[in-house]
Order: C-alpha cells, then sequence, then structure tokens
C-alpha cells in the first residue's frame, strides 16, 4: 500500500501562513473589540485569494519564476482586499500602520514561500519524498524524460525504468509485463509515449492506472491533437509532457460536496414543500382514479444498479407503465395528473431517493430497465451516464431534451449532454440547471405531457 505525504505540504503551507499572518495581526493591529472581524476577514480573504490564483500550486517541476508569478499575482489580489475591508467596514473602525501590517504580511509569507521552495528541493536531492515512475514506451521525447528523472534529482523522482515491445536490451519488460511490476514496486506515476502506444492500450494503461490510484503522464507526439481532459505541463524549456486529468467525480470530495448539498435540499422540500402538498394531492389523485399516491417503479442507477423511483402517480393504473413513456395525448394520464407532470410536481417524491442515497439532486435522469436496453444499441457511450448518480433534473433536460423519445437523436442528444455534465462537472453547474429547472417550471416546457 502507497504512503503518499505530499498532499500535506500545501495545508501545512497554508497553515503556517495563516498563523504567521494571525501572530502579525494579533500584535500590531489595535482596538481589541474589532480584532476578531479584521483577524477573521484577512485570513478569509488571504485563503479565498490564494485558491483563486493558485498560489500554492507548486509542483515538482515548476520553475522559480513561475513561482514568483504566483507569488506577486496572489499579493496583488490580498492587497486590493486588504484596502477594500476598510471602505466596506465602516463605522469608524481605522486600524493603524496598516502599512506596516501589510509589508509585514507579504514579507513574512514570502519568506517562507521561498524557504518552502528551496527546502524541497533540498529535502529531494537527498533522495527524500520521492515518486517512483516507469516509463512505457521509447522515442526521443521519452528519453528526454528519462534523462531528467536521471540528472535533476531535485524533481524528487526515482526513475526505475522503462517497457517497450521493441527490442532493446536494457529495457524492464514488455508494455504486457509492466503491470505487474508497477503493481510489485508500488509505482507513483506512469509516463507513457504516445508515439508508440496506440489508443487501445493507452485506454487499458489509463483504467489501470485510476483502478490503483496511479498518476499517468503522457508524452505527446508533436503530430496529434489531444482531448480537454488533459493538460500541458512543461518539464523545462522543451520538454512537454501531457497530464492526464481526472474527471470530476473521481475525486472524493467532490462526492462528498454534492451529497452534502443533495441531502440539505432534499430535507428542505420535504419539510417545506412535500409536507403540506401531499395532503393535498391525496385528495386530488384518489378522487379522479383508483390506486396510490405514490407510483413506484424500478430504474436504474448508479453502475446500471436497480432502485426503486418515486412519483406521484399522474396515470390511471395500466400494464404499459414499465414499458414505455407517456406519449403526447397520453389517454393513461389523468387530469391532475397533466397538470402536475407539466410542472414536474410529479418528480417531488424523488427527494425521498436522494436521501435515501439512490438518486441526486441534479444528474442523468433514470431510465426505465426495458428502455435502457434499447437505448444501449443506438448509443456507444450509453453506459457512460451510470457513472454516477442519476438526478431529478439534469442538463439534458434544461436543454430542451425531456419527455418523448421520438427518434434516436433525442436519446443521443441526451446521452451527449449527460455525459458533458459528467466530465464538466461543479457546484456551480448543478445549481444553474436547478435555477432553470425551477425557470421552465414557471415558464412551462413543450415536451412536459
Amino acid at each position: 500500500m502507497k504512503h503518499r505525504y505530499s498532499f500535506l505540504i500545501t495545508p501545512l503551507q497554508l497553515v503556517i501562513d495563516c498563523l504567521s499572518i494571525f501572530m502579525i495581526l494579533y500584535f500590531v493591529s489595535d482596538q481589541e473589540f474589532y480584532n476578531l472581524i479584521f483577524i477573521t476577514y484577512i485570513l478569509s480573504f488571504w485563503t479565498l485569494s490564494s485558491v483563486l490564483t493558485d498560489y500554492y500550486k507548486v509542483l515538482r517541476f515548476t520553475k522559480f519564476l513561475r513561482l514568483l508569478s504566483l507569488t506577486f499575482r496572489h499579493f496583488f489580489i490580498f492587497i486590493l482586499g486588504f484596502f477594500t475591508f476598510f471602505g466596506i467596514y465602516k463605522e469608524g473602525f481605522v486600524v493603524h500602520n496598516q502599512f506596516l501590517i501589510l509589508t509585514s504580511i507579504l514579507l513574512t509569507t514570502f519568506s517562507l514561500k521561498i524557504i518552502f521552495y528551496f527546502s524541497l528541493k533540498w529535502y529531494r536531492n537527498l533522495g527524500k519524498n520521492f515518486r517512483k515512475v516507469v516509463v512505457i514506451g521509447v522515442d526521443d521525447s521519452s528519453k528526454k524524460i528519462i534523462s531528467l528523472f536521471n540528472q535533476n534529482k531535485t524533481l524528487g523522482y526515482k526513475y526505475l525504468g522503462y517497457f517497450t515491445n521493441r527490442v532493446n536490451t536494457d529495457k524492464l519488460g514488455t508494455i504486457e509485463d509492466s503491470f505487474q511490476f508497477i503493481l510489485d514496486n508500488t509505482v507513483d506515476e506512469i509516463y507513457c509515449s504516445l508515439k508508440e502506444l496506440n489508443t487501445t492500450t493507452i485506454a487499458k494503461i489509463r483504467s489501470f492506472s485510476n483502478s490503483n490510484n496511479i498518476i499517468l503522464k503522457l508524452i505527446p507526439d508533436s503530430n496529434k491533437l489531444y482531448s480537454k481532459n488533459q493538460n500541458i505541463e512543461f518539464y523545462d524549456d522543451t520538454l512537454v509532457v501531457l497530464n492526464v486529468k481526472k474527471l470530476p467525480f473521481e475525486f472524493s470530495e467532490n462526492y462528498i460536496i454534492k451529497r452534502i448539498f443533495d441531502i440539505i435540499f432534499s430535507i428542505m422540500v420535504c419539510l417545506f414543500i412535500l409536507t403540506w402538498l401531499i395532503p393535498i394531492l391525496w385528495v386530488f389523485i384518489k378522487i379522479e382514479s383508483k390506486g396510490p399516491l405514490i407510483f413506484s417503479q424500478k430504474r436504474e442507477g448508479l453502475d446500471g444498479r436497480k432502485f426503486v423511483c418515486y412519483k406521484f402517480r399522474s396515470m390511471k393504473l395500466n400494464t404499459m407503465s414499465d414499458k414505455v413513456h407517456a406519449v403526447e395525448n397520453d389517454i393513461r394520464v389523468t387530469g391532475i395528473g397533466s397538470f402536475i407532470r407539466k410542472t414536474s410536481i410529479d418528480e417531488l417524491p424523488q427527494f425521498l431517493n436522494v436521501i435515501k442515497g439512490d438518486m441526486s439532486v441534479v444528474g442523468p435522469r433514470p431510465h426505465i430497465p426495458s428502455l435502457s436496453s434499447e437505448y444501449q444499441k443506438d448509443v456507444d457511450d450509453y453506459f457512460k451516464r451510470h457513472a454516477v448518480k442519476p438526478g431529478i433534473t439534469g442538463l439534458a433536460q434544461v436543454s430542451g431534451y425531456r419527455g418523448e423519445i421520438k427518434k434516436k437523436s433525442d436519446i443521443k442528444n441526451r446521452v451527449r449532454l449527460d455525459i458533458f455534465y459528467i466530465e464538466n462537472w461543479s457546484f456551480l453547474l448543478d445549481v444553474k440547471i436547478i435555477l432553470m429547472t425551477v425557470f421552465n417550471v414557471f415558464k412551462g416546457e413543450e415536451n412536459a405531457y
């Protein structure tokens, strides 16, 4: 099992910087009653601006000039925020020695930044805090990478060897041999030559690296173009490496953020909407047709697992519910059912599914298993939408792809938008989709029937 501690470097630097700033603010500023407000603001703004400017994103191969660039950018924003406080906070609050405080903060944190930077290089030059790396595939660029690892020990890379299917005497083995070697030697990073490896092999290595929490980097072929889930990293003036970025939901913290929001938002909907809406709908639904208030149906969720999805019943009891979606002027839909479908009220019980953990507020809509089997025949990447929990609403729905699927392009466009959502997820995107959903409810949707 790997024990990586490099992830602690950034939070450690932030904590030390914040403690240093706290000491400066506490002992240099005056007016004790206001100290807590001022200190809280400065520490919060320092942290926020450091995230926005990537101030602490200093990697093993980051050059000193890049370090200075990050520092000056962060300091510029921090200085603006520092003086903004005195414009926002009225009531005659004045901190004497403002320039002394600001200068002390900048000089202290800059000194700590330089000390950290060179201390880590010195420590790694001693053979500490290293990452084990292997290279798969051989070309001129991969040879430069190998040379860099061997010559520049301050980067903190321990080069173990390379794998290739070509006839080479000093190789560790073939490409197929690399997988077991990587596991046996707890390799941290894999560098792949795109000139030697084909798309299928790259896909296999990527799946392997994701499964075993190994960083994958690609050594590019200058004659090809690359997808947006790769970003360029410069190891020196001429040597370029493509870093294979993880998708948003491959980071556990994103799952946690999304889950916390789902629970809080769903509880609020249940408390403030469902508590009074359920009795009202029970009366209207029961008066118009026989059957339960809640309609339950098996749908496909995360990883294709089936779960019971809840809705307010909008149709008369029938035997076709599990086989076909509602169509325009569907005779199965009741009068009150037509209203709650147009306003999406019928979907509200799914907030209970969210609390249970079967669904999310935002995500690809869950499909009936029988229809899902049909869709996957028409769409090659259909199963990718199962990588996240299904949602009550989604990007495809707010983009106009809701309701009946009349032609193959409808399901293809929905899946395309679902995959786009998975690959580009952010908390703000979820908020935007929710707001668009609410807007569409009041505006009314053509395909909501």
